[in-house]
């Protein structure tokens, strides 16, 4: 039994319709956003079945800032639907996207709702990059491709470090084994690449 499991909290039926309304004609790695956004919520509540609805509701709602409407005032209509904490997890969760986008991303651990949200974030984004990779029917050029991918993942495996003992262990564990995974891929995708030659 988890937050998502029927009969719903009502925080958590009223994220997942702001959800639909939200994802609606969105794609997250070329699949709807709201597969995503349930994926994540999943993630979390298989590995922490007594996540507050709080937790799951910002999950579900995590990519909101993206998609919701510019004209709208996100955080009022957040903290009127939900109470301060969502909104709150889901602007951390969005700093930590958009940092990402820097040489040297900051690890965050002491929050830990927003660590929970992120782990999980980062398991269903990570494993749904590689299973892409490996439909694409060239997994070597797709890493090859993505060279901030590649990038990011020491930055990857140090966040599970520094998570590691801070989240549940199936968790870890989890995500531990998606990155090494894609550390595996990657990893061939450079060899054969060198393989090539310029």
């Amino acid at each position: 039994m988890t937050t998502l499991a029927a009969p719903r909290h009502p925080l958590v039926r009223h994220a997942l319709t702001d959800a639909r309304t939200w994802c609606a004609g969105q794609t997250i790695d070329e699949r709807p956003a709201l597969v995503h956004a349930v994926r994540v919520a999943v993630t979390l509540t298989r590995h922490l079945p007594d996540a507050s609805p709080e937790l799951t509701a910002a999950t579900l709602l995590h990519d909101a800032p993206e998609f919701a409407p510019p004209d709208v005032d996100l955080d009022t209509i957040l903290t009127a639907a939900y109470g301060p904490e969502v909104p709150r997890i889901i602007r951390a969760l969005q700093v930590e996207h958009h940092a990402l986008d820097q040489p040297d991303p900051p690890i965050v651990t002491d929050d830990r709702p927003v660590l929970l949200a992120s782990t999980a974030d980062k398991i269903v984004a990570l494993d749904s990059l590689r299973r892409r990779a490996h439909s694409s029917g060239n997994p070597d050029a797709f890493f090859t491709a993505r060279p901030d991918l590649l990038r990011l993942l020491p930055h990857f495996q140090d966040f599970h470090q520094a998570a590691t003992g801070r989240v549940p262990t199936s968790m870890s564990s989890q995500l531990g084994h998606v990155l090494a995974l894609l550390q595996q891929d990657a990893a061939t995708a450079r060899a054969r690449l060198q393989e090539s030659g310029p």
